[in-house]
């Protein structure tokens, strides 16, 4: 076993529990939704974060560049930068996951879509890379409907989406980044093992606009389309077609209702309830995030 893996799994001497001082944690995407959480969660915990995106020298396309962010960490979190199950995925997290170990970080989180068939392939990749892993299937994200691009179509009065009428649990990024530090943080605990992360209650993506309506104190509505009508959308935005089409298969498994059911890793990993769409809502609205 390398120092490095040694390190990323110290104990306590009294207690045996685990300890995180001096545990260093690559961040790829940490600018991003989840990556910002997770490397403020990790600060918290007392972890070193060191984030790796372009602006630190770290390129998903490049592996040239993967060595100097890697080298001297104990653990990395992996979020790939278009979709865990788009082409080229697989490829990139196995090859960047291959690379960690042969630096000596072995203790690996990957962030995956719960639902995702196309996702499959990524996640074995990281499988069978030999590395101490821990995949984290996510459901929906709660802060989609808060931040990026989604958030700006509600902010200007309708949202236009292929979600027809499917019930969603939307989790809030809070609890994917506290059960992914938990999950590095917690030894032997969760390697090897895969954690399904869901909010606490089920909502159709008309409920949740309503909901977002009524904190906002604005009219706000919700126009379900086809999927094959919004990559045709997609297009004309100026996406290439075949991410457009990516999107359309992705949306037309993933939206047809598989996903209509609550998990309980939340619970299971943080011992207690999850945060609800409700939180997301008030906190965003309070901030402005919807204003007219």
């Amino acid at each position: 076993m390398t120092q490095n893996a040694k390190s990323a799994r110290r104990t306590d001497d009294t207690d045996g529990a685990p300890r995180t001082t001096g545990m260093t944690l690559v961040v790829t995407g940490a600018s991003g939704r989840t990556g910002s959480r997770v490397a403020r969660a990790a600060e918290a915990a007392g972890l070193t974060v060191r984030p790796a995106s372009r602006a630190t020298g770290f390129d998903w396309e490049d592996p040239s560049t993967w060595a100097d962010t890697l080298r001297g960490a104990d653990a990395a979190y992996l979020v790939h930068p278009s979709d865990v199950g788009a082409p080229g995925s697989a490829e990139a997290v196995g090859g960047l996951a291959r690379a960690a170990l042969g630096l000596g970080v072995r203790r690996l989180v990957l962030l995956s879509t719960r639902g995702e068939d196309q996702a499959l392939p990524t996640e074995e990749a990281l499988r069978a890379s030999g590395a101490d892993w821990t995949v984290v299937r996510a459901a929906w994200f709660a802060q989609n409907l808060s931040e990026g691009p989604l958030a700006e179509e509600v902010r200007r009065g309708e949202l236009v989406f292929p979600a027809g009428e499917v019930r969603e649990p939307f989790v809030d990024v809070r609890d994917i980044a506290e059960v992914v530090v938990a999950a590095l943080t917690g030894g032997e605990r969760y390697v090897g093992r895969t954690v399904a992360v869901t909010g606490p209650r089920l909502l159709t993506w008309r409920e949740a606009v309503a909901e977002i309506a009524a904190a906002a104190g604005r009219p706000l509505a919700y126009r379900a389309v086809p999927a094959r009508d919004y990559g045709e959308a997609l297009t004309g935005f100026g996406v290439p077609r075949e991410e457009a089409s990516f999107l359309v298969e992705l949306f037309e498994t993933l939206l047809d209702g598989r996903n209509a059911h609550l998990e309980d890793g939340v619970r299971q990993v943080l011992g207690r309830e999850p945060r609800d769409f409700a939180d997301v809502v008030r906190e965003a609205a309070a901030a402005g995030t919807w204003a007219a």
